[in-house]
């Protein structure tokens, strides 16, 4: 469900309470073009988490795979050659 950014602005945050009723997502429309979405904080909540266990599972395949820096010499070395190969 779209919204525009002039109704938040008049309407402040109830506007969307009757939207969450029918709609799990709200997008605030900015001059014509979507610029925001609004989740209900319980959505949030479960999104950040799955974000983090991602995050987690990536990290310990890198180090499981040994692709990590023991130096922070090898790290600066590193952060050089990719923006040289860029």
């Amino acid at each position: 469900m779209n919204i525009t950014a002039n109704e938040v602005k008049t309407k402040g945050v109830s506007a969307f309470d009757a939207m969450f009723d029918k709609f799990n997502e709200v997008l605030i429309n900015v001059r014509g073009k979507n610029k925001y979405c609004v989740i209900p904080f319980e959505e949030y909540e479960e999104y950040r988490a799955y974000q983090l266990d991602k995050a987690h599972k990536e990290v310990m395949r890198d180090l499981k795979e040994g692709k990590y820096h023991t130096s922070v010499k090898q790290h600066v070395d590193s952060i050089k050659q990719s923006i040289k190969d860029d």
